[in-house]
């Protein structure tokens, strides 16, 4: 008698690798994920996440999950914002972000030698990727932007508690801010976010290369804002219907992430 054996293959898990860029004074707390064990990668994804988050947030584990089953040859690698996550920073100051973004691409290209390097960025982290991009380099092959912050100074000023503490910046005083994490802050940051309002820029030059998606039921970033700069910009745009602004839905957040490798697959 012949017995007949299925054998199912289990999904290889993404490898998950903890480290630090020590540089320039920072300290950046990281994180690559990969499907094999490599050195080097020709295309590396650095995943930024939004204003309370971390490095270990679980939509862009999502991401790279799906990401790493199709191309099994990328690295994805997200990093703690100052002042969140593992973060050793207690006051949050733009420059220092923008310090962080370039360790992390600085890394990616000098220590993992990729040739290409992508960009998803959420919320707070898509706003920063636009300053970025504008204000220091665009090294990016690609971009994608989920609900980015484009009125990043109003949503701020969302975030103090009190007409108190709004009293206190005005005074030249420090103010504790955040969800889970406190950190920081004072009317430096404020005057920064203003001051680098990333609707006052023109990105022409770069529109071909940027994909911004954004959830119709987003109550935290209305969309009519990515829809404006889209359009301001000839930006491709993608509503996701019925998605709210952290994508709570996993059907949806499935459905975004698909667009989003869709937009990174290489033309060749």
């Amino acid at each position: 008698m012949i017995s007949l054996f299925l054998i199912h293959k289990e999904k290889a898990m993404p490898k998950e690798k903890y480290f630090d860029i020590n540089e320039d004074g920072c300290s950046v707390r990281c994180k690559l994920i990969t499907a094999v064990d490599a050195r080097e990668f020709k295309r590396v994804i650095i995943c930024t996440h939004g204003f309370g988050g971390n490095k270990d947030n679980a939509n862009i584990l999502r991401f790279a999950d799906k990401e790493t089953a199709k191309f099994k040859h990328d690295a994805i690698i997200v990093f703690d914002w100052p002042c969140h996550g593992a973060d050793g920073r207690k006051k949050l100051t733009l420059p220092e972000c923008m310090d962080y973004l370039r360790l992390v691409t600085k890394y990616v290209k000098e220590a993992l030698h990729a040739e290409y390097v992508y960009n998803y960025s959420v919320s707070f982290g898509g706003y920063l990727t636009l300053k970025y991009i504008k204000e220091v380099e665009n090294p990016f092959t690609k971009i994608a932007l989920r609900c980015p912050g484009i009125p990043m100074y109003e949503l701020m000023k969302k975030n103090i508690a009190s007409e108190e503490d709004m009293e206190k910046l005005e005074k030249g005083k420090e103010v504790l801010i955040g969800y889970g994490r406190q950190m920081k802050i004072d009317k430096t940051l404020l005057d920064d976010l203003a001051a680098s309002d990333v609707r006052k820029y023109e990105y022409f030059d770069f529109a071909d290369s940027i994909l911004v998606l954004h959830g119709t039921k987003d109550t935290t970033v209305p969309i009519e804002y990515s829809e404006k700069f889209c359009d301001d910009n000839v930006i491709e745009f993608v509503p996701i219907e019925g998605a709210d602004h952290y994508f709570k839905d996993p059907k949806l957040m499935d459905l975004a992430i698909h667009r989003i490798i869709e937009f990174f697959t290489p033309d060749d």
